[in-house]
């Protein structure tokens, strides 16, 4: 298959660097930015000698640049790991959350509907929110977000299911990785450095390390390669979540970084989200249940801790 990779560089996209250097596939990885010496030495460490560096600049606002890259590439399938992700930033920059969530997305589901390609588009728990929820959060739950990246980010969804393109949309909370900014390296940092740190204890999810949905993204790629690339429709075309299994706190999560990674003498200790004011009322419960991808898919998942464990060296 060819298979064209939006946001290349990011957490997501780098781990299916990582994973295209085993595939047969033809991989072709876009981004507009481009990477320093040091992600570019990580993609080496954790990928070997065979891991593909470059990227192709593609702006996916420019629906002729997408239509452009995808048909000169034969493009089978797409996937979409470029967004803008910063929720307090989205508060001041809706315009341009709109365009990069929603907009841009609608550009790739125009042109994969075109080209009879399949999108694989990233989504996010974010989408709920509004409405208190006590149980995991199923794929045909009313979105409800509560800030503008959650909303942009509804909307990239809908432009995608409109589209009348082939599409699996993937539903993830609480991403880290070895690259990039998140939560994981943000504590490795604090937990190194600080004698003592605060982390909010009153919102409840689940983290999800990116080799794991990177890996589950390649699955979907594989089983739709046996679907037939070219069939007019694909019959596991919907909305799915994944992120790891299990539940936590941010406070368990910062806790569980601190003794993996050996950073033992900071005390880690449970604190109210009021207690760190933000632009965004973010999800309070946002859980999401995977049993649709895991009976569809036949992916397995892992639990939570296995992938901090890999991600802090063990």
């Amino acid at each position: 298959m060819n298979i064209l990779v939006t946001g290349s560089y990011g957490q997501l996209g780098s781990w299916l660097r990582i994973m295209s250097a085993g595939s047969s596939d033809n991989f072709l990885f876009t981004d507009v930015a481009e990477a320093g010496e040091e992600q570019l030495a990580l993609l080496r460490r954790l990928g070997g000698d065979r891991v593909p560096l470059s990227s192709e600049r593609l702006d996916i606002t420019d629906i002729d640049a997408v239509r452009k890259a995808a048909s000169e590439h034969k493009t089978d399938v797409i996937v979409n790991c470029a967004a803008f992700t910063n929720v307090d930033a989205a508060e001041d920059k809706p315009e341009l959350a709109e365009l990069l969530n929603a907009g841009a997305v609608r550009n790739l589901a125009e042109v994969a509907h075109e080209l009879g390609a399949l999108l694989v588009h990233v989504s996010t728990d974010y989408v709920f929110g509004g409405d208190p929820y006590n149980t995991p959060c199923t794929e045909d739950r009313k979105g409800t977000p509560t800030g503008v990246y959650g909303l942009t980010k509804l909307h990239g969804e809908q432009a995608v299911t409109a589209s009348g393109c082939k599409y699996v949309i993937l539903r993830t909370a609480w991403l880290y990785s070895e690259f990039g900014k998140n939560f994981l390296k943000t504590m490795l940092s604090l937990t190194a450095s600080k004698p003592e740190i605060r982390v909010v204890f009153d919102q409840t999810g689940t983290p999800t390390y990116a080799a794991g949905l990177a890996s589950a993204i390649m699955n979907i790629m594989k089983d739709y390669a046996s679907a037939g690339l070219g069939r007019a429709d694909y019959p596991r075309s919907g909305i799915y979540n994944y992120s790891d299994e299990g539940v936590c706190s941010w406070f368990d999560f910062a806790r569980a970084v601190g003794v993996f990674s050996g950073h033992s003498s900071c005390r880690v200790l449970p604190c109210h989200s009021d207690e760190y004011p933000s632009k965004v009322k973010r999800p309070a419960y946002s859980v999401l249940d995977k049993t649709r991808i895991k009976e569809v898919f036949g992916i397995e998942v892992p639990y939570w801790t296995d992938g901090v464990k890999k991600c802090c060296g063990l």
